[in-house]
């Protein structure tokens, strides 16, 4: 069942974790012989959600286990229309264990909110998990909960868990049981983890992607993949994480259409937000000598491709020169913004990878990472 928000036009849904308690109770009441096809759960934030249960049968082994089909709302959720499915088993022993089925993954690297070797099940689900065992049973120990996503296995290659080292599928995730029509803000804090991961592999030094271009050519360079941190467009929020999370430097390396923005002071990259690329090549190519002629037909120029033409038709050392001077500013702006805490140097690219500018700071803790930079 759908939840409306305030205005009624955005939908709210219910998260993974949603699902796999809901599934829970929807055993229990089906063992009591109660009606288990609407399943009601108070999320851990005191939202009422309706659930509906697609079905509670027995499995091969002889245990009670139920489906429920994920609905994400209006969130773009890429786990949206899948299934998850629970097993309930009663234990001898006084605990609760949680595992692992077809399609959830599990903790192989430290620095996540749980330890290596556990199930990708977060804690916010296994509260709410708890929380339906005690209103139903009288006690949340003596059960063991297995949940599978089959989706999960291939899902899992269009997130983040093979970065963060979370093997063999996706995460079962949710901190209240709510999914909230704000995916901006759940991905920008999903890309997060991946610092922690970082610093927990003993990396206090690290180098920010903003996309494919960047990670492909830093890799191919030699720097290490665990020091690798993917911002997307959220340069500056991700910056801040990581200094709140005492890392010491910060290797910013990506194409010079998303790092020229850093240089012109824009953190939120995305260009419906901010987008003076062409404007910011064009102030420090005019800095360096460029011709009017030329600083117009870089601000008329279709893509920061096409404006390195204008620069190359300078000559390749002049090319060099302005984006040298971008990289450095790129850098001082970006230590600017993090009032001096962290010490940041940067590395432009072109589409193909090849390398545009770079500053004295990076050059530096490439050399201290050994990479193999290109001639």
């Amino acid at each position: 069942m759908a939840i409306l928000t305030e205005d009624e036009s955005l939908r709210f849904g219910y998260t993974t974790g949603a699902c796999a308690a809901a599934g829970v109770k929807a055993i229990l009441l089906e063992e009591q012989g109660r009606p288990h096809e609407m399943v009601e759960l108070t999320a851990l934030d005191g939202t009422e959600l309706h659930i509906p249960v697609k079905s509670v049968s027995k499995n091969e082994a002889g245990f009670s286990q139920a489906e429920v089909v994920k609905f994400s709302g209006d969130d773009p959720d890429i786990t949206n229309g899948t299934s998850v499915f629970v097993t309930l088993r009663k234990l001898d022993s006084r605990e609760l264990v949680f595992k692992a089925g077809l399609g959830v993954g599990r903790i192989t690297k430290p620095g996540l909110t749980l330890p290596v070797g556990e199930p990708a099940i977060n804690p916010g689900p296994r509260k709410l998990i708890q929380q339906v065992l005690e209103m139903e049973t009288g006690s949340a120990l003596g059960w063991e909960v297995t949940v599978a996503i089959p989706a999960g296995v291939e899902l899992a290659k269009r997130t983040l868990n093979p970065v963060l080292g979370i093997e063999g599928g996706i995460s079962v995730i949710g901190t209240t049981g709510v999914i909230r029509p704000m995916s901006e803000e759940a991905f920008k804090n999903s890309l997060v983890p991946q610092i922690d991961v970082a610093r927990a592999a003993g990396f206090d030094s690290l180098v920010f992607v903003p996309g494919k271009i960047g990670e492909q050519a830093a890799l191919s360079w030699g720097l290490p993949q665990e020091a690798l941190v993917q911002t997307s467009n959220f340069i500056g929020f991700m910056m801040e994480a990581a200094a709140k999370r005492q890392v010491q430097e910060i290797l910013l390396f990506g194409h010079i259409g998303k790092l020229a923005k850093v240089a012109a002071g824009i953190f939120y990259t995305h260009n419906r937000i901010g987008d003076a690329r062409l404007e910011t090549i064009a102030a420090y190519a005019a800095g360096a000598g460029l011709p009017q002629s030329g600083v117009a037909r870089v601000l008329s120029a279709n893509t920061t491709e096409d404006a390195l033409t204008v620069l190359d038709s300078q000559g390749q050392d002049f090319c060099r020169r302005v984006c040298d001077i971008i990289a450095r500013r790129a850098s001082l702006r970006a230590e600017r913004y993090l009032f001096g805490q962290v010490q940041v140097g940067t590395v432009m690219l072109a589409m193909d990878r090849t390398l545009l500018g770079l500053d004295e700071t990076a050059r530096k803790m490439g050399e201290a990472y050994g990479w193999k930079m290109p001639v």
